[in-house]
């Protein structure tokens, strides 16, 4: 089988044009696989493939004359982290992460709620409805935890939302506490994932679409070296030569 082919009975479905939300003045159209042959094994090969889990959909960008969302995916064996990482774990180095089941919770939906009013302001994502919360987080066929990180009185500061997978996690979704922005909670997140990635001896974590020109998504370059899939291929990029 070649792996760098969608399997022959995927079909997959064009939804319409939106305003791109995060290069100004383009527009952005994602193609989507059919929800009902979706499961898990499918999940682990469609994530190697490039595409991302959004609820019980998975999809990925098609944009007519833009190329701009790239996958990535950090070799977690291979990973380095920088001075500015080794700080990051220092500030942090009270909190205490673990996996836990995926579960609606007032403390989960407060701090989601917290986290949203402060990125998010006016996006429409700032008014979050209870009932939604797992629906966009989680979905009947795949693997997720929550990752917890608590502060040594219990108080809860991230959680990163994660699927596990055959050859790696996925970063699906991280929220964190607003009022503490010198921890770099949504980096320490990541090396978490990778952390724990590499104690399972599993290859991958996979970081979803890294946008050149999106402060946004800046962030997710500096995780070194890492794979970018341009065309149909995993290309590697290291310190020397990231964008």
């Amino acid at each position: 089988m070649n792996r760098d082919r969608l399997p022959t009975h995927i079909h997959l479905f064009r939804g319409p044009g939106t305003p791109c939300s995060y290069l100004p003045g383009r527009e952005s159209t994602s193609e989507w696989v059919d929800p009902a042959i979706l499961g898990q094994a499918l999940y682990d090969r469609l994530i190697e493939l490039g595409f991302r889990r959004s609820g019980d959909h998975v999809y990925r960008p098609a944009c007519l004359g833009c190329r701009a969302c790239v996958p990535v995916r950090i070799p977690v064996d291979r990973f380095r982290p920088s001075r500015r990482d080794r700080r990051c774990r220092r500030r942090n180095a009270d909190l205490a992460s673990r996996f836990v089941e995926p579960r609606f919770t007032d403390e989960y939906f407060a701090l989601y709620s917290r986290y949203l009013a402060a990125r998010h302001p006016g996006g429409g994502m700032d008014d979050p409805d209870p009932e939604d919360f797992l629906e966009f987080l989680t979905s009947d066929w795949s693997d997720t935890r929550f990752l917890e990180i608590r502060a040594p009185d219990g108080r809860l500061m991230a959680v990163a939302v994660t699927d596990l997978l055959d050859q790696g996690f996925s970063a699906v979704y991280t929220f964190y506490e607003p009022e503490e922005p010198s921890r770099g909670l949504g980096n320490f997140a990541i090396l978490e994932q990778i952390r724990l990635a590499r104690e399972q001896e599993l290859p991958w974590l996979y970081l979803g679409y890294w946008i050149e020109g999106s402060a946004r998504m800046a962030y997710k370059a500096r995780f070194l070296p890492q794979q970018r899939r341009l065309g149909n291929r995993w290309v590697e990029v290291a310190a020397t030569d990231a964008g």
